[in-house]
């Protein structure tokens, strides 16, 4: 229906790609993705022990049953004493994977093991003149993420159909456009405007084959894009998540408190208690990472009926404006 430079390079059937979704994106998940015709990305923190990870991969690979599936790796801003970065890599490589979603602080360091290995690189950023960057040093494709991201959108804080036109004029390398994404019609926009796909995430955390108890998923089908809220941008490491107990507490600490830390934050906002909200499904606790796709979040299904209707979406966008009028002079 649309080939382009992300599905002839991932070999798929569709220009979306699931991005890594933090202890959700795990086989079932990404082997779902992979059978629907799209590309997703198993999330190597979410398995910190070695061996965890390395048997998460192989059952990944059995289920896909010969389709295409990658790692997202996660970065620090910052390199810390103890990282094991580095020998995660080493383990993808070792494995056989093709295709690896990087994200956090520059891949510039990984990139000759990752290029040895023959595996594409695709680095996900939140601000086109990031991409710009990546795209200097030598990955295969870049992901820009715009503020009506859940998760991570940056500092610069961009529409995604800024940067979906503003990308077309700063890079050579395909990108994708993500944040706010998760209807078909946007898909065929994206195109429009130059992308070679698009990323999505939020849109997917209500698909059956996501782990995540039935009430959180039952939250986000209730939930409207005005039901997240940004955080944490006093320490330069902005959320958008699902507005809760959590969020209140930490904006209120940030707007009383001048020169708070993320130190000072963590005992609300560790990984840890998010994780346990997926587990419960008690969504008052926790920085649960939702973006504006939540507009499109309507219905519990399985991945291929919402990637299906995504498809379909597609292509009624394209009828509507075919045949192309004349634009005026």
């Amino acid at each position: 229906m649309a080939s382009t430079a992300i599905t002839e390079m991932f070999g798929i059937r569709l220009p979306i790609v699931a991005g890594g979704l933090m202890w959700l994106s795990d086989a079932r998940y990404v082997a779902a993705a992979s059978r629907a015709g799209i590309l997703g990305f198993i999330t190597a923190a979410s398995f910190p022990e070695p061996q965890a990870l390395r048997d998460e991969i192989r059952r990944c690979r059995d289920l896909c049953e010969g389709g295409p599936f990658g790692v997202n790796v996660s970065m620090l801003p910052k390199l810390v004493p103890g990282e094991r970065t580095q020998a995660v890599f080493e383990l993808i490589a070792e494995e056989g994977v093709r295709f690896v979603e990087t994200s956090g602080r520059s891949p510039e360091a990984y990139l000759p093991t990752l290029k040895a290995a023959g595996i594409q690189v695709l680095h996900k950023v939140p601000a086109v003149r990031y991409a710009v960057k990546a795209q200097s040093l030598g990955v295969d494709a870049v992901a820009i993420v715009g503020a009506e991201c859940g998760g991570h959108p940056g500092m610069d804080m961009v529409g995604s159909i800024v940067n979906a036109a503003w990308a077309r004029e700063q890079l050579h390398i395909p990108y994708l456009i993500g944040g706010g994404i998760g209807c078909g019609s946007q898909v065929t926009a994206a195109l429009a405007m130059g992308a070679a796909g698009v990323v999505v995430g939020t849109r997917f955390t209500v698909a059956e084959e996501i782990w995540a108890h039935e009430d959180y998923k039952r939250r986000l089908v209730q939930a409207q894009p005005t039901d997240t809220t940004l955080l944490m941008h006093t320490v330069r490491n902005t959320v958008r998540a699902l507005r809760n107990e959590t969020t209140d507490a930490v904006q209120a600490i940030e707007a009383s408190q001048p020169g708070v830390t993320i130190q000072d934050l963590l005992p609300l906002v560790a990984g840890r208690i998010g994780r346990q909200a997926y587990e419960t499904g008690d969504t008052r606790h926790g920085v649960l990472s939702a973006g504006h796709a939540l507009a499109f979040t309507d219905r519990i299904e399985p991945l291929a009926a919402i990637v299906q209707r995504m498809q379909a979406e597609m292509r009624a966008a394209v009828q509507r404006i075919a045949p192309p009028q004349a634009v005026p002079a």
